[in-house]
């Protein structure tokens, strides 16, 4: 049986970042369009949706 927003209601205010100023910018282009993923061996690398440009 699938759990109900009345067994685990939203937090008030709702959802939130993670932290103010934890965005990051890419370093080629000064986007704030970042995904993190996951590196070849198990580090974190970051790409930028804008531009394509990768980094870890």
């Amino acid at each position: 049986m699938p759990a109900s927003r009345e067994e685990f209601p939203e937090p008030p205010g709702g959802p939130t970042a993670s932290a103010p100023g934890a965005r990051l910018n890419c370093p080629s282009c000064g986007s704030s369009h970042v995904a993190q993923m996951l590196g070849d061996n198990g580090g974190v690398s970051y790409v930028c949706t804008a531009c394509g440009h990768s980094w870890s």
